[in-house]
């Protein structure tokens, strides 16, 4: 199945082993695009950590990449790099494959297992601010005119509207002088993370900002909401491109998480009160919205492009209900171990994508029941004692814990 698109550039992923990344390569690739994939492959470690693999059957990154080349004809090449650690690499990589654009996931992505220890906590600093400032330096040092396309989190604006709806990125003010006049200016909407993960993406604005400004960096940064779904059109044509389907506690994502406990006779886990309201997207918008960030890129000069990538809102409790009443499957509400309101509002804008050619995937019945399809027919391999969210945002003070 290949897709057609005039447009055809060169690219590289970073973390292109990962949720996002693996379908957004062959999502790209299909189009035509020349994708090089660099990824140190730690998400698969990190399950090794964790002792809790994909429900789905991950295969060897070289058993990835020949079954694409058998099933779609395309070839995506293969770097192992630490991106925050061996910089030297990454620009060899870059000057040798001279990228058109760069496409960043290669950063640690979950909030639970960014806040498991201060070991992880500082795990999560060093990997996702060094990969992401060491990528800017690089693209800089190369000289070369190359668009960044970075995926960020709707999780840096905090899960509050303050009464308005969330624009994308950029908070339109006014700053009375001491004459009396008003001026009008535009700021990154302010940063209110809810873990050392959302900090790291917070953080990730201001270095954006900053290269942008002072070496004219041009940059897309992606404010996606939580990411639901498992297959996108390309993994499903073989076994081996099959996409990684997270049910733990630390790394699924809370409707995939719920659609695999209906699967298994498990109840479905909602913390506190269930009222938390987020964004989502559907993994297929996913890689569609990458591929309207390349073709969609800001002109030489422009400051940074930033898309609210989302497609709707749910609460928390709500897709709990809706889930249950499609599956039959239990709802078994447990203590909240994050720091957060019980409730809260979200309303997001996300105009910019869908006034570029963005048809949304919304929440379906038939979607829940794919996912559950696979949840069963890979159910064998699931360990139901990982299910359970076991990270605490707050940590015993040691003058309070008992002797």
């Amino acid at each position: 199945m290949k897709l057609n698109s005039s447009f055809k550039e060169k690219v590289i992923v970073l973390g292109g082993d990962g949720f996002c990344g693996w379908p957004t390569s062959l999502h790209l690739s299909n189009l035509g695009h020349d994708v090089v994939i660099v990824d140190n492959l730690s998400r698969r470690n990190i399950d090794n950590e964790l002792e809790a693999e994909s429900l789905t059957p991950i295969h060897p990154m070289g058993t990835r990449l020949k079954a694409w080349t058998e099933v779609a004809d395309r070839n995506i090449r293969f770097y192992n790099c630490d991106v925050a650690k061996n910089y030297e690499h990454l620009l060899d990589i870059i000057e040798k494959e001279r990228p058109d654009a760069i496409v960043h996931f290669a950063e640690q992505r979950s909030a639970p297992y960014s806040m498991k220890s201060p070991y992880h906590k500082r795990y999560t600093v060093n990997n996702n601010l060094n990969a992401t400032h060491n990528v800017l330096t690089a693209i800089v040092q190369s000289g070369r005119d190359i668009h960044l396309v970075h995926l960020g989190t709707t999780g840096v604006y905090g899960y509050g509207t303050a009464g308005i709806e969330i624009p994308e990125g950029y908070l339109e003010i006014e700053i009375p002088t001491e004459t009396g006049e008003r001026i009008s200016r535009e700021i990154l909407y302010p940063a209110d993370p809810g873990s050392v993960y959302h900090m790291t993406k917070n953080q990730d604005q201001l270095f954006f900002h900053f290269y942008n400004k002072n070496d004219g960096v041009r940059i897309t940064d992606l404010h996606q909401g939580i990411v639901w779904g498992t297959n996108t059109r390309e993994t499903m044509l073989d076994e081996r491109l099959i996409n990684r389907f997270d049910y733990d506690g630390d790394y699924g994502t809370v409707l995939n998480r719920f659609l695999m406990q209906a699967a298994v006779h498990y109840p479905l886990t909602v913390h506190g009160t269930g009222g938390q309201t987020r964004a989502f997207i559907h993994i297929q918008d996913t890689v569609r919205c990458v591929q309207l960030a390349i073709e969609n890129p800001p002109a030489p000069g422009d400051r940074v492009q930033i898309f609210n990538q989302m497609t709707e809102t749910h609460r928390v409790r709500d897709l709990a209900g809706l889930v249950s009443r499609l599956t039959g499957a239990e709802i078994a509400y447990f203590p909240n171990p994050r720091n957060e309101a019980d409730e809260n509002e979200l309303h997001v804008k996300n105009e910019l994508f869908l006034s570029r050619g963005l048809n949304p995937t919304l929440l379906s019945e038939g979607l829940m029941l794919e996912v559950t399809a696979v949840a069963q027919r890979y159910a064998h391999r699931a360990d139901l004692s990982k299910i359970p969210a076991t990270s605490q945002w707050r940590q015993t003070p040691k003058a309070m814990r008992p002797i």
